[in-house]
């Protein structure tokens, strides 16, 4: 006889339910599983239009790796957050020439600027499912390590037979933990270049302040331009380059939306927890975020200690300050949440449901057998030595001897075959390796770097000797008593000494032989070829722990599976970096008792947060053109202003940051860019109440690009409707 839940026990799993209304980051091919929600919810396109990613509309989302973004004209105009591309603004600004602080706009192509280098447009074409392949030979008695190499060989082989047409990137991914396997091919865009962004007074507008905050009055976007070679096809930087002109670009509504609107976001989510186990949902909120929350706390203090306000080390470390205070603030906001809500307790009674649902279901019971306790087993076991291994992270973050760290492995990889080099070392990674050596020099200043590196190597000198790196105490001197000023002494030597601060030096390095590295007089090549092995050890060891991994978290997800389809109820996968597609409705929220947000803010919201100091420093003109109500076309007669930032109940994370928001109609609206404070544990959970997604609406952006920037080069290239 089946099990009767309580009460108690069927609100748990509903709350737990990846089907509450508007929850889920859906792969497009799952859409027809959802088909009368969307329709409900207000779609008027056909559902089956979003699985066809090489047709409209899904043809013209992009991603910029690490972000989203879209087509929005037919000369490879590109829509994306500004915090988006701030590292492309701040690497092409100065001290003297700050384009952070005044922004950027080419009137014509040929003012438009290289982007940072690596960065790319990534075109997805082609999604396979790939389980089968992948699957095809692995048996229960393999060893961890044999598992993780067998699913490695089978992921390398795939993507090289994918990469041999030229110009294409192709990864395989895995899907609930690795129950299933997709080989996603896109067509990489080697040459972007930045075309516009309005000033951080615009595109950054309340700053840390009110990051994560509503009422939010941000004008996040910035636009770049996707080039090819004159045959078409993904070329490198070269001024003989054309605008890529892609099949599918979006029509611009410049209206926004009004309360109530369908909308739908895609884009390519990072990373989401929402399946983990109330083991690991314990250690994260409860270790590891307070843990490294603190750590975050002293690097942001030591940046900005010998980067001041004004200095070419500030400019150089915008985008490293603005990525780290945004991690402080999101985990000090998930800690609060957790400690606020029942989530831990949630997890405890799905999986006390999850193993009376398989007890009760001899079949099941005898297809997943021990899943649940097997995996929770091994989570504990791999969080035993968090405690050591965050230390030792520490002391590993100087750039310095990262650099060498990768330039001594590939020389190591290079020596194999190109199928047998480790991934991130293939020749398909060296283009990839030049570039990130070339961006290092915008994104760093040496007295930044010794501050950084002599606070945490002390604080890793404090683990007990059994726990450190051997080779490298001996290489650094550190002995059983850390004397930090021989220490710091090394330090400033070792600075002084190498040649890796000098970009053709760095780049020289690529190619060269595992000799040439143990024969180098360079302190931080000498510290790298000292402790490899050491490394390189700790490295299998984790291995073999991933390889049990591969093994028992797919099994788990296949029990979570079977017991929600037994409830007629889909699964999403969590977010992993590949293209999804969420849906919802423009809504407020009420945050706390006695208050209620409304979905919209206005110019004169905007301008009543003016201070005339940073970060609610609004430029000049805008505050005229508000204060005299110069809307030009693009009013909203029920806010009777501009509508500048909107909420939704679209269920987003970090990677849809640049995301088109999409009317019934999959015309652009606005970009995704932020989250409202209560819904940061969004990662880990969902609540229709509280999660929030925050837009920036088409027609501010419209508004600012024609009234404030004199943008209209751009509005022109644009299919605008109304």
């Amino acid at each position: 006889m089946k099990k009767l839940l309580s009460v108690a026990a069927l609100s748990a799993v509903a709350a737990a339910s990846p089907l509450m209304a508007d929850e889920g980051m859906w792969q497009p091919n799952q859409l027809p599983q959802i088909e009368d929600q969307l329709k409900e919810a207000g779609l008027k396109i056909d559902p089956s239009s979003l699985t066809k990613l090489t047709e409209f509309p899904m043809g013209a989302v992009i991603s910029l790796g690490g972000c989203t973004a879209s087509f929005l004209s037919p000369k490879g105009l590109v829509a994306t957050n500004h915090h988006c591309a701030y590292g492309s603004i701040q690497f092409n600004s100065t001290a003297e020439n700050n384009l952070l602080e005044k922004g950027f706009l080419a009137k014509d192509f040929s003012q438009e600027l290289a982007a940072a280098p690596g960065s790319r447009v990534y075109v997805t074409t082609e999604v396979t499912n790939v389980t089968d392949t992948i699957n095809d030979g692995l048996n229960e008695d393999m060893s961890g390590m044999d598992r993780y190499k067998f699913v490695e060989k089978k992921e390398k082989s795939l993507v090289s037979d994918c990469e041999a047409e030229e110009g294409y990137r192709c990864n395989v991914y895995s899907f609930h933990g690795g129950l299933e396997y997709y080989l996603i091919k896109q067509m990489e865009i080697r040459d972007v270049r930045l075309v516009y962004a309005p000033s951080s007074h615009i595109g950054k507008y309340g700053g840390d302040v009110d990051n994560w905050m509503w009422p939010r009055h941000t004008g996040d976007f910035a636009f770049y331009r996707a080039y090819v070679g004159k045959d078409g096809k993904p070329a490198d930087f070269s001024k003989d380059n054309v605008p890529y002109e892609p099949e599918h670009f979006l029509k611009v509504n410049a209206d926004g939306v009004a309360k109530g609107d369908f909308v739908m976001v895609t884009g390519y989510p990072g990373r989401t927890n929402r399946y983990r186990t109330s083991a690991e949902v314990e250690n994260q909120f409860e270790w590891r975020y307070p843990t490294f929350r603190g750590i975050l706390h002293k690097y942001i203090d030591i940046i900005e200690e010998n980067a001041p306000e004004g200095s070419d080390a500030r400019v150089k470390y915008a985008s490293t300050l603005a990525g780290l205070n945004n991690a402080e603030k999101n985990w000090g906001s998930m800690i609060k949440s957790y400690a606020k809500g029942d989530l831990l307790e949630r997890r405890q009674q799905l999986e006390a449901d999850l193993e009376a649902w398989l007890l009760d279901n001899p079949g099941m019971k005898e297809k997943h057998g021990d899943a649940v306790a097997e995996l929770d087993a091994l989570v504990k076991a791999d969080l035993k030595d968090q405690a050591v291994e965050l230390k030792k992270w520490g002391m590993s973050r100087d750039t310095l001897s990262g650099t060498a760290a990768q330039l001594y492995r590939l020389a190591i990889e290079t020596q194999k075959p190109d199928a047998e080099r480790e991934p991130g070392y293939q020749e398909r990674d060296i283009t990839r390796i030049k570039e990130g050596l070339k961006r290092m020099n915008r994104r760093w200043d040496a007295e930044v770097e010794k501050a950084l590196y002599k606070h945490f190597v002390a604080e890793y000198a404090k683990l007990p000797a059994e726990d450190r790196i051997k080779s490298y105490d001996q290489y650094m001197g550190i002995s059983k008593t850390f004397d930090a000023e021989a220490f710091n002494a090394k330090v400033d030597k070792m600075f002084e000494e190498t040649e890796l601060t000098d970009q053709d030096v760095r780049l020289n390095w690529v190619g060269k032989s595992v000799e040439a590295f143990k024969k180098s007089d360079d302190p931080f090549i000498q510290l790298a070829v000292a402790t490899y092995d050491e490394n390189h050890k700790k490295e299998l060891e984790d291995k073999e722990q991933s390889g049990k991994f591969k093994k028992l978290r797919p099994q788990y997800m296949a029990a979570i599976i079977d017991y929600y389809k037994s409830q007629d109820k889909a699964v999403y996968a969590d977010a992993n970096s590949t293209l999804r597609v969420t849906y919802g409705n423009v809504k407020g929220y009420s945050p706390k008792d006695g208050m209620f947000a409304t979905p919209f803010t206005t110019l004169e919201g905007l301008a009543a947060k003016h201070t005339g100091e940073e970060p609610f420093n609004s430029p000049a003109k805008q505050l005229e053109l508000t204060k005299s109500k110069q809307y030009g076309e693009y009013k909203d007669d029920a806010l009777n202003s501009v509508q500048v930032n909107y909420l939704t109940t679209v269920d987003t994370t970090g990677g849809n940051s640049g995301s088109p928001t999409m009317n019934a109609n999959a015309e652009f609206v606005g970009l995704l860019f932020d989250g409202v404070y209560e819904s940061i544990i969004g990662d880990w959970d969902y609540n229709p109440n509280l999660n929030r997604s925050i837009h920036v609406s088409s027609a501010y952006m419209l508004w600012v690009m024609e009234h404030v920037d004199g943008a209209s080069n751009l509005i022109k290239e644009m299919k605008i409707v109304r």
